[in-house]
């Protein structure tokens, strides 16, 4: 599974290509597609970036739901809507008109995080969902529990660096 961190701002052009972020790239090395499968958030006004194998395991998930059933084919819309979008020598990608206008992104591609995959917002719109859920987090004081590791080394885990 790809790790990815940070965020990052890119310029698009008129023709919907845009550099994806050399360390999000990186993530994604060794990956059987050189590119990513992007479909339309079915939560926000964003798009939604897996590295192939990682759609992989959300069609995983799906087959585990009855095989008709609405929950599973509400969320096949996903697959129905995504596209494998390959990276060109330039680490760019070509967003189609649909998915610029589902984000509201004109000028500007926001590449966000999302732990085990990665979003692309309108920088002024994420401006105003990082707002929101900062502000939600505060209220909650909302942590994250961290499980010990397995090996048992590190900060998290009960061996000699993390048996404090």
């Amino acid at each position: 599974m790809a790790l990815f961190y940070g965020g990052f701002e890119n310029k698009v052009d008129r023709k919907g290509r845009v550099s994806v972020p050399a360390p999000f790239r990186t993530a994604l090395a060794g990956q059987k597609f050189n590119g990513i499968v992007c479909f339309p958030s079915i939560h926000e006004p964003a798009l939604e970036a897996f590295a192939e194998s990682d759609m992989e395991r959300l069609a995983e998930g799906l087959e585990q739901l009855d095989q008709f059933s609405e929950e599973r084919e509400d969320l096949a819309t996903i697959f129905a809507e995504s596209l494998r979008i390959p990276f060109d020598g330039d680490g760019r990608i070509i967003l189609t008109p649909d998915f610029l206008s589902h984000a509201g992104i004109t000028e500007t591609a926001r590449f966000v995080s999302a732990i085990d995959h990665f979003q692309i917002w309108s920088p002024d719109i994420y401006a105003s969902k990082r707002s929101t859920a900062r502000e939600r987090l505060k209220a909650r004081r909302a942590t994250i529990r961290v499980r010990p590791s397995s090996g048992g080394n590190g900060p998290f885990g009960s061996g000699p660096a993390g048996g404090r």
